[in-house]
């Protein structure tokens, strides 16, 4: 019998998880199906509140990753978090957990393998729900984490949560001077909408410079980051790795994030 899972989100229609799924239930052999799951912001609490009977799982996207941690059975870290990007029926329970943070330290780990010897903070712009996993990752890998939002207060209750420290944004030059990473984890860059107009010239020269956003691949920051000759990371990693560990969950395989499935979705792009 065939299992469905899909992606749940607003909007949900630039998704490339099902060319990705796809991709995994050919080379695994998994008998599985995923779909785009259209949900508005005001229908998300009703929609995980009544799970759907006949879904195993679903992928939590934007803006439901917070009523998604509310409204399922969270592991310790996503609840800790308020944020839940996985979904998944155990029996008669809906459960959820977040795979961004790990997804984004494995980006992270095949892209540039030597990061976490790297010396120095890790500055991380944002103070959403993906902020929080990616900065509670770093955190646990060890390094230090400066958090920066245009709402300050955001970034300090962020900063508190993963046991970093608060950053103004006005005081960015300042943080950037030492930091070995530096990670946008906002929408600024997307397709769509405005770019993030920083200065990179105090990140010091060994700096890895990443991006969450992957459409497009090669945002202005990274080009900033390019033009300076700092290393950097595009956030189509991310989204394969957080991708196959989503997978793991559901159907107890880890699939590959390989060249073959990265050309995939690059194309598409």
């Amino acid at each position: 019998m065939t299992t469905r899972v899909g992606g749940v989100g607003w909007p949900v229609e630039h998704s490339r998880s099902p060319m990705m799924f796809a991709h995994w239930f050919d080379v695994t052999g998994v008998d599985g199906v995923y779909e785009r799951i259209p949900v508005p912001p005001e229908d998300g609490a009703e929609f995980f509140k009544n799970f759907p009977a006949d879904l195993h799982g679903v992928s939590v996207t934007m803006p439901h990753k917070g009523v998604a941690a509310a409204a399922t059975h969270a592991e310790p870290v996503a609840a800790r978090l308020g944020s839940v990007n996985t979904v998944w029926r155990e029996g008669e329970t809906v459960r959820g957990t977040s795979t961004d943070g790990a997804g984004f330290l494995a980006s992270l780990d095949a892209a540039q393998p030597g990061w976490r010897e790297g010396k120095g903070n890790a500055l991380v712009l944002g103070a959403g729900g993906a902020a929080a996993a990616v900065a509670d990752a770093l955190a646990d890998a060890g390094k230090a984490v400066l958090i920066a939002n245009r709402t300050f207060e955001k970034a300090e209750a962020l900063a508190q949560t993963v046991g970093g420290r608060a950053v103004e944004w006005g005081a960015l030059s300042g943080a950037m001077d030492g930091a070995a990473l530096f990670v946008n984890t906002t929408s600024l860059g997307m397709k769509g909408a405005p770019p993030l107009k920083v200065d990179l010239s105090s990140l010091p020269d060994t700096a890895i410079v990443a991006d969450i956003v992957y459409v497009p691949l090669v945002t202005p920051l990274l080009v900033a980051a390019e033009a300076r000759g700092l290393a950097a990371v595009d956030g189509l990693g991310m989204l394969l790795h957080q991708g196959a560990l989503q997978f793991e969950r559901w159907f107890g395989v880890r699939p590959w994030v390989d060249d073959a499935l990265r050309a995939k979705v690059v194309a598409s792009l």
